[in-house]
């Protein structure tokens, strides 16, 4: 068996950065044999400029909506984008098919790996057959009118049976905003011992919902038709109203948190497992729907596990993990590189419970070589470029 050996500026472990005199030495198929001192690694060591890391794992991502891109104006607000998807998403077949196949390259091309991609309907399904990228199906369910909740939660099962046959996967609600008492309670027995994603928090507009029946949501509903006379407001939070009906969830990853408070963080760690949660973080979605970035710092005060994703070619200008930690390193100063990388590499691996095989270069692991070149002084990465070498 032939082995390839690379050598670079520095090397990311997974959850560490390690000096010049590291090589990694793998198998033609990149599984890990080891981390070696260069003067016990012999002859062929490929030279690199540039830092190595493993592949990045991409935790929140509607590959179904990548015929989308450039669709929907910037900064919308997120109930003007929500009502723009449902009534626009709509495209010929062939052309749905050929933008997903598109994007799925330009994640791969973008050192991706692993993605958590949500599926409300079929059409990833033959792409993903590929298996070109590991995937975690989240399967969404959604329907606000109780009325409606056995039938979407039958149709969502019917998409999940199909989906799992290939990949692991799970059945998941929507948003707090989206899914009503009678649909939570046919999804909580799905959750059992599995990784659950939701929406959370993306708008000001939706605690405000839930703790007062006002804001924007009732006026999308309006602009919707639907009659919520059913609903009651809790008095608290989103995330506090609706977060025990995940508790049966092996992993629980809240998407977006654009609007997260510290009570909402110190009721998780308060009343929850902490280490089970994870926060996804796609700031440029933030950015592109509601001009605003989540509360970062807090989520680092509080050591809350975080993970990455890149959301949609309809609420993003690209599928890229690399994007993503420019942006935050450009709002966010002083977020150490090994940390920004473990976010996008090891963390994720654990949120989707791949961290058997991807995430970090320990032997026997596959996670995927990736190059960074162009970090600059004080580990910028605002000119750094990502290239996939296994």
């Amino acid at each position: 068996m032939s082995f390839k050996k690379f050598q670079a500026n520095r090397l990311f472990t997974g959850n560490k950065l390690l000096s010049s005199n590291h090589v990694l030495i793998c198998d033609e198929k990149g599984i890990v044999g080891e981390i070696v001192d260069e003067k016990d690694a012999g002859e062929d060591i490929q030279q690199l400029d540039g830092i190595l890391t493993p592949g990045f794992v991409n935790c929140h991502c509607h590959l179904e909506l990548s015929h989308m891109r450039g669709l929907i104006p910037e900064k919308t607000g997120l109930v003007n984008f929500v009502f723009y998807v449902v009534t626009q998403r709509h495209f010929p077949e062939e052309e749905i098919l050929e933008a997903i196949a598109i994007a799925e390259n330009e994640m791969s091309q973008n050192g991706i790996v692993a993605v958590g991609d949500i599926s409300n309907n079929m059409f990833t399904l033959a792409q993903k057959q590929k298996k070109n990228l590991d995937y975690y199906n989240f399967i969404e369910s959604s329907g606000w009118l109780p009325g409606i909740a056995e039938q979407r939660f039958l149709r969502s099962r019917n998409t999940f049976e199909a989906f799992s046959k290939i990949a692991s996967s799970s059945l998941v609600p929507h948003a707090p905003y989206s899914v009503s008492n009678d649909l939570w309670k046919l999804l909580k027995p799905c959750f059992e011992n599995k990784v659950v994603t939701i929406h959370n928090q993306e708008t000001a507009f939706e605690d405000e919902l839930f703790s007062q029946n006002t804001g924007d949501f009732v006026r999308m509903y309006e602009m919707m038709k639907l009659d919520t006379s059913f609903f009651k407001a809790s008095g608290k939070s989103s995330l506090q109203t609706h977060f025990d009906q995940l508790k049966g969830a092996a992993h629980i990853i809240l998407v977006h948190n654009t609007f997260t408070k510290e009570q909402d963080i110190e009721f998780i760690k308060t009343h929850h497992r902490a280490r089970s949660v994870s926060f996804c973080l796609c700031v440029n979605a933030n950015r592109y729907i509601e001009d605003a970035v989540p509360p970062i710092e807090l989520f680092r005060k509080h050591s809350c596990n975080l993970v990455i994703g890149t959301d949609s070619l309809a609420s993003n200008w690209s599928l890229s993990i690399l994007d993503e930690m420019k942006t935050i390193q450009k709002k966010f100063k002083g977020i150490p590189l090994d940390e920004l990388l473990t976010w996008a590499t090891m963390n994720g691996a654990k949120a989707l419970q791949m961290n058997d095989k991807l995430g970090s270069f320990e032997k026997g692991k596959q996670p995927g070589v990736v190059l960074l070149q162009g970090v600059g002084g004080k580990e910028s990465l605002q000119s750094a470029t990502v290239k996939r070498l296994l």
